[in-house]
């Protein structure tokens, strides 16, 4: 397969490592990602002014640009240079969970939407944090290759794309359980503090409610989320 891979937290960050160890014994991959980090920027796209793209590597390269520019850039003017096609694109591995309502701001979840529109499948993959320590960035990888390996035999729905979210267990352990559910509608919580005249967003993701049995519950309970995502 060719896979465009790109991501909402910069062409450096490690998830955007993680995705490309966990995706190249799946074939040829392509990376463009925004040269800086750009979580929850949702689906700006940029016409206002020019896009400056940088060569880093082989097939690996950076734009000034949104995480649906990129989409927008590699699948318009990139990939026709280098491949007949591509097959999937696939967006992440995002540091911090992309659930039930997080899919709306979403920069991560923006990139494949932008690929569906262009008649591409997609899937987002993030991994959800419980704390601050930091992420096991090896084991994201393992969990993000086991469950798109799963979903790339599956038939592209139209119009419609995967959002994929790993759980943050206390201990290590084999690949968890993968399973599909809705997406929670719940809203994020809202709270502001006010220090120095200055409002302070202060809500615990945590602490959001959840739905039985759908994407917020199903990942927080330590199981691997895969939700089916509509264009409309």
């Amino acid at each position: 397969m060719n896979l465009l891979l790109t991501n909402d937290d910069g062409i450096e960050a490690p998830g955007m490592a993680a995705l490309q160890r966990a995706m190249s014994p799946l074939g040829r991959t392509i990376v463009l990602a925004p040269e800086t980090h750009l979580s929850g920027c949702s689906h700006q796209t940029t016409t206002h002014r020019p896009l400056v793209m940088r060569t880093l590597a082989p097939d690996q390269y950076a734009l000034d640009g949104t995480p649906a520019d990129c989409t927008r850039v590699a699948l318009s003017h990139l990939v026709p240079e280098l491949l007949p096609e591509i097959d999937w694109v696939i967006s992440g591995i995002n540091e911090g969970g992309n659930l039930g309502a997080d899919v709306y701001p979403s920069g991560t979840v923006a990139a494949v939407r932008e690929g569906v529109l262009l008649g591409k499948p997609g899937i987002a993959v993030s991994q959800y944090r419980r704390s601050r320590r930091p992420v096991d960035w090896e084991r994201a990888a393992r969990w993000t290759h086991a469950v798109i390996s799963q979903l790339v035999m599956r038939d592209a729905p139209p119009r419609r794309f995967w959002n994929v979210n790993l759980p943050d267990p206390e201990t290590d352990g084999p690949t968890p359980p993968v399973i599909f559910c809705d997406l929670d509608p719940n809203p994020l919580p809202v709270v502001y503090v006010v220090e120095e005249g200055r409002l302070h967003y202060r809500a615990r993701y945590q602490d959001r409610l959840r739905h039985e049995g759908r994407d917020v519950d199903i990942c927080f309970r330590g199981a691997i989320s895969v939700t089916e995502l509509s264009l409309g």
